[in-house]
């Protein structure tokens, strides 16, 4: 097991991805299903200092911008609105609509020859597409304040990352503290037995079931499942490493350490979800109502959550935040000490039908994001991301996406992403919610998850 290996976010270890991995597969991931309506505090944005030169030959050009991240649809397009009044570039934003995966819209696009200039999309779409289809934009200056955070595939960048999440198990620091009528320092617990520990200390307060478990495949096949490639050494190389070895037969899945563990901790986190009567009937929107109301204390998900539990009444002041995904009782092992986090949503230029003009005014647009101060305040504030890039001064508002902010720059975060074909998380996640329900044992679950790495 390479566990030292760590990649930690703020050492800045890149993801170099060859094409020759590539052959034959079709990625993508589609994107959590929030609502691109909900109503979020809005920061003030300072236009007053605005020292980003514009170029005034691209002014009345048109590009437009497919955004797979629905819960900033609406923030994306104020974005497009103030850039438009500064440069006199139209930025229409296209929202992929619910159901649809990024990389079936990609190809569904590309095939009717209107593909978008840029496009919002999920790493594995970016590897899938970007020699064939994007421009190279591995001059561009912005490479510099990203580092660590690029996907290269053959040496190249075809994309600007936009953001890092994170996800873990998030705590409502006041109602734990309400409950068991003591502090709560979320440092005090390394261990799944820790952890389990206050579960139980919770119950006996008087909170029965104080966990949510989302039933959604998506959240079950990727966000939870993932960890058991993601933990192999906490590196995005690591996780390619194992997922080979899966698919070559040369790992014994039964006897895979993290498989168990991760399973060990699911486990625990079943017995105690709130919905656990009837795990598969859990609304996702009346969890983060649960958390931000005290019924619950705990939450599996990411920062990305945040606009549910807006909507819910959290406000930002609310000591919300994450604790690890507890795999086993060894206090040192980084599983147990540090946040999953890393660049989840990359921008990439058509290099096919964009027009010379298009693709210097969408570069324009991007270095805009990057260097001016208004672009930089827009996506933390307005947008409520977290920026991966080191000139960027700017914290997010809400508890979550600060809490993950702080981890990445304290270096208790780590950087795997794993590449996985874009059916993994359906078929995966139908298996694991009839792990979920019952409905199978771990014998049955690892079989399936064998039995779809054969057939790639």
């Amino acid at each position: 097991m390479k566990r030292k290996a760590v990649s930690r976010i703020s050492l800045g270890l890149s993801l170099a991805l060859l094409s020759t991995a590539l052959s034959g597969c079709t990625f993508g991931f589609a994107s959590d299903p929030d609502d691109p309506n909900e109503a979020v505090k809005e920061e003030t944005i300072d236009t007053s200092v605005d020292t980003f030169q514009y170029d005034s030959s691209l002014e009345g050009t048109q590009i437009t911008l497919l955004n797979t991240k629905a819960e900033i649809q609406v923030a994306l397009e104020k974005v497009g609105a103030v850039f438009e009044e500064r440069s006199g570039v139209h930025v229409e934003v296209m929202p992929v609509t619910d159901g649809d995966s990024p990389y079936t819209k990609m190809v569904s696009l590309y095939n009717s020859g209107n593909p978008p200039t840029l496009s919002i999309l999920d790493t594995t779409d970016v590897i899938a597409l970007a020699q064939e289809k994007a421009a190279d934009l591995s001059e561009e200056a912005w490479i510099a304040e990203a580092e660590g955070y690029l996907t290269e595939v053959n040496g190249k960048v075809y994309s600007l990352p936009l953001c890092i999440e994170g996800r873990g198990i998030i705590y409502n620091k006041t109602v734990i503290e309400e409950t068991l009528g003591e502090p709560f320092d979320p440092a005090s617990i390394s261990t799944l037995e820790e952890f389990e520990a206050l579960l139980k200390r919770l119950a006996a307060a008087g909170m029965e079931r104080p966990l949510s478990l989302a039933k959604e495949d998506w959240s079950l096949g990727a966000h939870q499942l993932q960890y058991i490639y993601e933990t192999y050494d906490g590196t995005s190389e690591g996780a390619r490493e194992v997922i080979e070895q899966i698919k070559a037969g040369e790992l014994d899945l039964a006897g895979y350490d993290r498989l168990n563990e991760f399973l060990n901790a699911f486990d625990i986190l079943k017995q105690y979800n709130v919905s656990a009567k009837d795990p598969l009937g859990a609304d996702y929107d009346e969890m983060a109502i649960d958390l931000a109301d005290g019924k619950t204390a705990l939450w599996f998900n990411g920062n990305w959550a945040w606009p549910n539990l807006a909507e819910a009444g959290a406000e930002t002041e609310d000591e919300y935040g994450f604790l690890p995904y507890f795999l086993n009782n060894d206090p040192t092992d980084f599983a147990n000490q540090m946040i999953q986090g890393s660049p989840s949503k990359q921008v990439m230029l058509d290099g096919q039908m964009a027009t010379e003009k298009q693709q210097a005014a969408a570069k324009e647009f991007l270095n805009w994001l990057v260097y001016s101060e208004i672009g930089q305040q827009m996506l933390a504030r307005t947008c409520n991301i977290i920026p991966p890039f080191q000139n960027n001064p700017y914290e997010p508002a809400d508890p979550l996406s600060r809490d993950i902010y702080e981890k990445v720059h304290q270096g208790m975060a780590f950087n795997a992403s794993a590449i996985v074909p874009n059916d993994h998380w359906a078929i995966l996640g139908a298996a694991m919610q009839k792990y979920l329900a019952g409905r199978s044992d771990r014998q049955e679950l690892t079989e399936s998850i064998q039995a779809y790495w054969d057939e790639q």
